[in-house]
């Protein structure tokens, strides 16, 4: 799912890396609030009080959102800064770093939480915000800008332009816009869901912020499924050459 780019990828493609990382954003964003009583997978709501804040002339309380703001923006330049470079030199899978530091981020903050959320709260939301820029950065570059998991706005608009499209067959590809509405309608699920069970890890089973161990499980696994299928197959292939093989050596004994 992250090895296909450009002509090669395919709706099937991006309906594997949506719901992936969708659940993954709905398990972060739910996580973080109930742990640091921000958000913590867009800026929408940072920008407006960073808005407020400085009508108020209250400065240095709005530098903490302007902190949110960067730290999500930083997080989506350094992820699209990596994968150029390793565009520029031909690596196979481009998006393999940004993904592992994002892994390494959720994990992090799992294993020192009680330290962050003594001294250093904003930090954690920070990170999280980072990383959450960096996934939104490298999934929309991926998917050429079809696939967004970190937040639904964009995606409700989008969901409510394109069904008011299927009425009127004659002006548009009815068959793009299914496909597309579907994308919409998966990527909304999984964040719903991610945030369920993010919800449920977090209060009913008490595990607070070690709720994001699973999201950062859930995204190793999706980074090395391509090679492990790739290895599968090529298994399968190679022990069915070798049966062949066998069968006419017999054959012609």
């Amino acid at each position: 799912m992250f090895r296909h780019q450009g002509k090669s990828r395919t709706l099937k493609h991006n309906l594997q890396i949506a719901t992936v990382l969708s659940f993954v954003a709905g398990l972060v964003n739910v996580s973080g609030f109930l742990a640091l009583k921000q958000l913590t997978t867009n800026v929408t709501g940072h920008f407006a009080l960073f808005i407020n804040d400085v009508a108020n002339l209250e400065f240095w309380r709005g530098t903490v959102y302007f902190l949110y703001i960067f730290s999500f923006f930083f997080g989506s330049f350094s992820s699209s800064l990596l994968i150029e470079i390793n565009t520029a030199r031909k690596k196979l899978n481009v998006f393999f770093i940004p993904t592992m530091i994002q892994v390494v981020i959720l994990v992090g903050i799992a294993i020192f939480q009680v330290e962050l959320m003594l001294n250093y709260v904003d930090v954690a939301a920070c990170l999280l915000l980072f990383a959450m820029g960096m996934q939104n950065s490298y999934v929309t570059k991926i998917s050429k800008a079809i696939v967004r998991t970190t937040h639904l706005t964009g995606l409700f608009t989008d969901l409510g332009i394109e069904i008011s499209q299927l009425f009127f067959p004659e002006l548009h590809h009815r068959e793009k816009l299914k496909e597309t509405i579907k994308l919409r309608i998966f990527i909304i699920l999984f964040f719903f869901a991610g945030g369920l069970i993010g919800g449920f890890l977090y209060s009913e089973l008490d595990l607070e912020l070690n709720t994001l161990l699973f999201g950062a499980i859930v995204l190793l696994i999706s980074l090395f499924y391509d090679d492990l299928r790739f290895r599968v197959i090529r298994k399968k292939r190679k022990y069915k050459h070798k049966k062949i093989s066998f069968h006419k050596l017999k054959h012609i004994e």
